[in-house]
């Protein structure tokens, strides 16, 4: 068993640091739990070293040409569960990218590059998937329920349906004095 020391300095100066010696090392720079794939115009990123801290995994980010620092990129919150934890972008223009994953209890997780092939769509646009229930609203929304909430959802549910059973059942039967 191996201890760990805390990491005291704030995200985006580990990012930072992360990128810069992920730059200087080249290509075959990539930390452990990340794995970055580009297939077509899509880059997506997977990751298993992230906790939940506060209803989030964390972040993040595609960093393209010029961009040196985790705030420059294109961000984007890690979905997932404790096993595994995932991001992706859309419609990436060909070229080289570095991503970066930072946990949200600040933790760098990896950073590792990654092309994208030429023919790839114009625009670049972020998207998750939500690991569990989905809420739609304006602009396509999607909020990811926790297993309490899923729970007593499911009770409130559950006594519904018990709560129309009886009111069903009392009511077909003629009222006796």
């Amino acid at each position: 068993m191996h201890s760990t020391q805390p990491l005291l300095r704030s995200a985006p100066a580990v990012a930072a640091a992360a990128l810069t010696l992920g730059l200087a090392a080249g290509p075959a720079a990539a930390g452990p739990g990340i794995s970055v794939k580009a297939i077509g115009s899509t880059v997506s990123v997977t990751t298993s070293a992230c906790t939940l801290v506060d209803g989030g995994w964390g972040t993040a980010s595609l960093l393209g040409k010029g961009q040196t620092s985790f705030a420059q990129g294109l961000r984007v919150a890690l979905a997932g569960t404790t096993i595994s934890q995932s991001a992706a972008w859309q419609s990436v223009r060909p070229g080289t990218y570095t991503v970066i994953v930072v946990c949200a209890n600040n933790v760098t997780a990896g950073t590792q590059s990654v092309v994208v092939p030429t023919g790839s769509a114009p625009a670049v646009s972020a998207t998750t998937a939500p690991s569990r229930g989905v809420m739609g609203g304006l602009g396509g929304a999607a909020r990811d329920y926790g297993p309490l909430t899923l729970a007593v959802g499911g009770s409130l549910v559950g006594l519904g349906l018990i709560a129309t059973g009886w009111v069903l059942r009392h009511r077909s039967k003629p009222y006796r004095l």
